[in-house]
């Protein structure tokens, strides 16, 4: 992104919050700064056409002879009904849905393949689908965790200060969601606080709470304030990321929320959770049929909603130890997994959402990032589009890291300057180069490397690339140590986007006012 698109306060917090504290002022990569990532290396395709079919056609199986139950929305029964699905009640307000093979697939023809999310800051707006990958922050935390306090429920105060270091990494492109719970608000009134800490204090786009259907209809409407309702009404400016209970499950707190936004023109995320030999099959082909048939039934009640709402398929594949029950992340077969799930997003043609940072360690040492780099690089390579849980993972997602936050904002840096790809150009080749001086000499001083050499390689705002030495003689400080000096500088050097006036105010109205509707719920 051009420094000339950005308001004048994101510069100055940009310029202070960047390499300090470090000889040299390392993690200079403005050439790579962008409001989100144009890919120019292919994905990696791990299957061949017969064995996406066989996925394929196993997802058309459990649709067709197992079904989905659907809980407490009859509208939404009526609205699969409709459609075509074959509908058999089970229980008081339960019904069980099967699907003819094809049937959900023709639903989804009228979801895009690629979609705007527009920012409050028109040079902040996202691309999602296509070559466009979009990287956030962790969600859904609720505990928080640093290298001073250790682990702690999470409050306002650390969702805020969340808020704030990714709108200064010029390595996030989205503001994220429930970047942590704020367990000092109450249940019933917390998502205002929420929605407004990423409308104040981040002019990037973000998500809206999912929790209950008036929680949805709430962020929706502060959206209108924002940006104004016939913008809105045209417009995506706002996401939901919704989970389907598996094995099998829609309830009607989900499917509520999903016609919100839907009905609204607003984008939604939908995947399981899927826990390998707990609520899916242990094989990850299995998990991958079951991953498809469960994302593309709630991706197709956005398209009975409103045809042509955005939607986002999506997948969050988990093993699991067999010895203790425990879940565990940033394996290699989920990572399999996710590059298997592009394959089948590319064949729907729809935006993938996958992966992420994932890791089950509790502290931001080397298992953290080990793990972090193995579920990180599948999202990649699988061409996801849309990669939630980019910083900040920690411990199993039961807490978000200040110093793993950090670790991995940088790291999302080398992502950029990684799907920047090769380019080869007679410049690029660089013979020049050797013939300037000949065999034998080195090549500081020649005029190719004096023209390349501030954007040729990425450079980290928090490795110690210095020789032991000198390493040592400047503290030995390890990465997490760095990272907890690097978040403190960021968050004291941050300054607010600027807002409107009247708009804050009305925002600030609108919060006030709901809460005054309704006492405080705390579950």
């Amino acid at each position: 992104m051009a420094a000339s698109e950005v308001a004048p306060a994101t510069r100055r917090s940009r310029r202070r919050g960047r390499g300090e504290g470090r000889n040299g002022a390392p993690g200079q990569n403005p050439h790579l700064e962008t409001p989100f990532i144009t890919r120019r290396i292919p994905p990696y395709d791990i299957l061949d056409d017969d064995g996406l079919a066989r996925i394929e056609a196993a997802a058309d199986r459990i649709l067709a002879e197992i079904g989905v139950e659907f809980r407490d929305d009859p509208e939404t029964v009526g609205l699969f009904r409709g459609a075509g699905g074959q509908v058999r009640e089970i229980g008081r307000d339960r019904w069980n849905i099967r699907f003819e093979p094809g049937l959900v697939r023709g639903l989804l023809k009228t979801a895009p393949a690629r979609f705007t999310q527009h920012a409050r800051n028109p040079a902040r707006s996202v691309e999602i689908g296509g070559d466009a990958t979009v990287l956030a922050p962790s969600y859904g935390s609720p505990f928080v965790m640093d290298l001073d306090r250790g682990r702690r429920y999470g409050t306002i105060a650390d969702f805020e200060n969340f808020v704030k270091l990714a709108q200064s990494s010029p390595w996030l492109h989205h503001s994220g969601g429930t970047i942590c719970e704020p367990t000092d608000i109450a249940v019933n009134k917390r998502h205002l606080d929420m929605v407004y800490a990423h409308i104040r204090y981040s002019d990037r786009p973000f998500l809206g709470s999912i929790t209950a259907p008036e929680r949805a209809g709430d962020s929706i409407e502060m959206c209108r304030i924002l940006f104004g309702a016939d913008f809105v009404d045209r417009n995506c400016v706002i996401m939901g990321n919704f989970n389907t209970t598996s094995p099998l499950v829609l309830d009607g707190i989900t499917t509520r929320g999903i016609r919100a936004y839907a009905g609204a023109g607003q984008g939604s995320i939908h995947l399981p959770f899927l826990l390998g030999g707990a609520v899916a099959p242990l094989t990850m082909a299995g998990a991958a049929a079951q991953n498809l048939a469960e994302s593309m039934v709630s991706c197709a009640l956005t398209q009975l909603v409103r045809p042509g709402a955005p939607a986002i398929l999506a997948s969050f594949l988990s093993s699991m130890s067999l010895r203790s029950g425990s879940p565990t992340f940033g394996t290699p077969e989920p990572a399999l997994g996710s590059l298997v799930m592009g394959q089948l997003a590319r064949r729907l043609n729809m935006p993938l959402r996958c992966a992420g940072s994932f890791c089950t360690s509790k502290l931001p040492d080397a298992q953290a990032m080990q793990q972090s780099m193995m579920s990180m690089m599948s999202a990649v390579q699988s061409g996801a589009n849309y990669i939630l849980h980019s910083a900040g993972f920690l411990d199993g997602l039961l807490s978000m890291s200040y110093e793993k936050f950090m670790l991995d904002a940088d790291l999302c840096g080398a992502i950029h300057a990684y799907l920047a790809g090769v380019q080869v150009t007679e410049d690029t080749l660089g013979v020049e180069a050797l013939a300037e001086n000949g065999p034998g000499e080195h090549l500081f001083s020649s005029a190719h490397t004096l023209r390349h050499y501030k954007t040729a390689y990425w450079d980290s705002a928090l490795d110690d690339n210095q020789p032991w030495e000198t390493w040592d003689e400047q503290g030995g400080i390890d990465a997490a140590t760095r990272a907890n000096a690097r978040w403190k500088a960021v968050l004291a050097a941050y300054d607010p986007p600027p807002i409107d006036i009247a708009v804050d105010e009305a925002l600030q109205d609108f919060i006030t006012s709901r809460k005054a509707s309704m006492a405080d719920a705390w579950y």
